[in-house]
């Protein structure tokens, strides 16, 4: 009878966030698009090894003498931990009820069509977010101060790659968190780190920072850090500066205009009642 239970227990992969990366720079690489195929993939994975950890051991030991018995009576006399484990995880399949991949995909597409609609994140299609971004699988954007996840899992959600950046973890842990349960974790990258000293190694086609992303900086810092972003915003890019909070202002769209020359702002500076700076950068 076979008994090892640690074979039955995979490696579990954890939520693409995991702690600081060791370079900030890294994480804006491009990476294509992955396929709803393997997105279920990893779907199915994930649901198989949640449910052996929650098993007793007695219980998943169980389960592998049931798989043995399922692969003698298949005439399979000869096997080894491979075939073994892919019998347990079948299953296991089976007692979850997992659905199958066409029956997974119209769901996921249903849920999908939601998400990209801006209403479904509290927003309307006439804030800047929505208007001024060209959201496609080519944008790569920064969202910076990412307190609030519905920007950056909106974005993500209509293809772009997104970088949500801020200097506390558990900010950074519940962006993570949130894109984890809208399944967006492959379109989302946390990053915990200061805008101050930030830089890509490619370049970002948006840049959204919120109402604390300069928080905390003094002006010639301010300055600093959104000359970095400018030259490292593509041209044609779009700059959204959250101005207002709690209706106190965060930064004057004054200074925001001396900062911005050469760049077509709003008419007004702002865009809805938030206090939003829009700015796109026009061809050199």
């Amino acid at each position: 009878m076979w008994s090892r239970s640690d074979g039955l227990r995979h490696s579990r992969e954890d939520l693409p966030y995991a702690g600081p990366p060791p370079d900030l720079a890294a994480i804006m690489l491009s990476s294509p698009p992955r396929s709803l195929r393997h997105e279920y993939d990893v779907y199915v994975e994930r649901e198989i090894e949640s449910y052996k950890d929650s098993l007793p051991r007695a219980v998943l030991l169980g389960i592998g003498d049931e798989a043995v018995s399922s692969l003698r009576a298949q005439e399979q006399l000869t096997f080894d931990e491979m075939v073994l484990w892919d019998e347990v995880d079948r299953l296991i399949k089976l007692r979850l009820r997992i659905p199958t991949y066409p029956t997974w995909r119209r769901r996921r597409l249903r849920i999908l069509e939601k998400y990209r609609r801006p209403e479904h994140w509290g927003m309307q299609p006439t804030d800047a977010v929505v208007c001024a971004i060209h959201a496609t699988h080519e944008t790569r954007v920064l969202v910076a101060g990412a307190e609030a996840p519905a920007t950056a899992l909106y974005l993500a959600a209509n293809g772009c790659e997104v970088t949500a950046i801020d200097q506390a973890e558990d900010v950074v842990d519940r962006v993570m968190l949130a894109a984890a349960e809208a399944g967006l974790t492959q379109r989302v990258h946390g990053c915990v780190g200061e805008l101050v000293g930030w830089a890509p190694n490619r370049p970002v086609h948006a840049v959204v920072c919120s109402s604390t992303a300069f928080g905390g900086l003094s002006a010639p810092e301010r300055e600093r850090v959104i000359d970095l972003l400018q030259s490292a915003t593509a041209d044609g890019g779009v700059h959204l500066v959250e101005t207002i909070a709690a209706g106190q202002a965060v930064m004057s769209l004054d200074e925001l205009a001396t900062r911005y020359i050469g760049w077509e702002i709003s008419a007004d500076g702002r865009s809805g009642p938030s206090g939003t700076f829009l700015a796109r950068k026009g061809s050199v």
